[in-house]
């Protein structure tokens, strides 16, 4: 009698164990970055550095909550190379076969465009920090939200500034991708009507090696703004060979790097502050850049809310993040479909070693300098 009780207590034990290893399980959280190839600049910027950081804070706290559990984050990524194509197979094996429990988004907008589609197939939610595009807007996809500022609103804010500074004719280039072609379409609408003149714009293919020739023309016809679409190495490379060929127009905008620490190197609120902090300490004195990091932490905190009140229930998690008001580091969230409506455009400028926003005026955290002091 002893021994059948003895056998009894055993399973049961044992049959209670299952249910506690299912709570205790890792939430698989897959992504694809790009560690080489030319995405990787604002990859290991603006992204990867936060999605590590997360997983270890969420763990050294006992685990993501779901629904009340607190379970280990357990990340499953792959270096996308900085190619579409691998980018797309990656993301189709993380949500096919392998059917992790969550996804992170890739880098920028071309593996945005080419992944949403199949994220909103097999209904992941995807929160992307580093995708400007009104297409992607235009397909309502539901499972599939923008986080940034759009081009309209980005061009918007930037034509504004440059006619209240009276700015009256510009110089641009851009990258020839989506990236790219959106922002100068949406830039040539927001100059209508403005009075400022498009003297010049060029477009140059990703990976560009030499932009001094077409930097040299747009020296010659002497703008009073010189605005670029550009990406990291491109930031840095129209900058450098800026100051080479003495191109040094009234104000210089650039783009997707401008607001990267390197980018200040080589050119020479609470929650905020204890992500920046916790994110410099992690990355021996890395700091996260000042624009699409902050969206990636945010998109972090709100997948982190959803989870949390909902589990893993991907329909439910999308329905939370479409229809909540959400409370970040970079202010509130609100999405009108897949566009985050909440965040104003603005435009920042490096002033005494930070990168402050200056326009619009009732946004802005330092007043603007309206002339580019020369290059030195």
């Amino acid at each position: 009698r002893q021994l059948i009780k003895g056998a009894a207590a055993t399973v049961g034990a044992m049959s209670i164990a299952p249910g506690l290893m299912a709570q205790a399980a890792p939430v698989r959280v897959g992504y694809a970055i790009a560690r080489t190839g030319p995405w990787t600049g604002g990859a290991q910027v603006s992204q990867e550095p936060n999605y590590l950081l997360w997983a270890e804070q969420q763990n050294a706290a006992g685990g993501l909550s779901v629904k009340g559990v607190k379970r280990p984050i357990e990340l499953i990524s792959s270096d996308d190379r900085s190619d579409v194509e691998t980018c797309v197979r990656s993301y189709e094996k993380l949500m096919g076969s392998d059917k992790v429990d969550l996804v992170l988004p890739p880098w920028g907008s071309n593996a945005n465009f080419a992944v949403a589609p199949l994220a909103n197939r097999f209904q992941y939610p995807l929160l992307a920090p580093t995708a400007l595009s009104r297409r992607l807007v235009e397909m309502k996809l539901p499972y599939f939200f923008l986080l940034l500022q759009q081009p309209k609103a980005m061009c918007d804010a930037l034509v504004d500034m440059l006619k209240a500074n009276k700015v009256k004719s510009v110089a641009l280039i851009y990258v020839d991708d989506l990236f790219g072609l959106e922002n100068f379409a949406a830039f040539k609408v927001a100059l209508q009507g403005s009075g400022i003149s498009l003297v010049e714009d060029k477009s140059y293919p990703g990976g560009v090696k030499d932009l001094s020739p077409v930097l040299r023309s747009m020296k010659d016809k002497n703008p009073d703004a010189f605005v670029g679409f550009t990406y990291p190495p491109d930031t840095i490379l129209a900058s450098k060979q800026a100051k080479e060929v003495g191109f040094n127009p009234k104000f210089f905008y650039a783009s997707v790097g401008t607001a990267f620490q390197l980018y200040k190197n080589v050119m020479t609120p609470a929650g905020a502050k204890a992500y920046f902090d916790a994110h410099t300490k992690k990355f021996g004195g890395k700091e996260p850049d000042r624009w699409a990091s902050g969206a990636c932490w945010a998109g972090l905190e709100i997948l982190t809310a959803a989870v949390a009140k909902h589990g893993l229930d991907r329909k439910a998690i999308r329905d939370f993040v479409a229809d909540t008001t959400h409370k970040t580091i970079i202010g509130d969230i609100r999405f009108t479909g897949s566009e985050n409506t909440a965040t104003l455009g603005t435009v920042s400028q490096w002033q005494n070693g930070e990168f402050e926003v200056v326009w619009p005026e009732k946004l802005a955290t330092a007043k603007l300098n309206p002339a580019k002091p020369a290059w030195k």
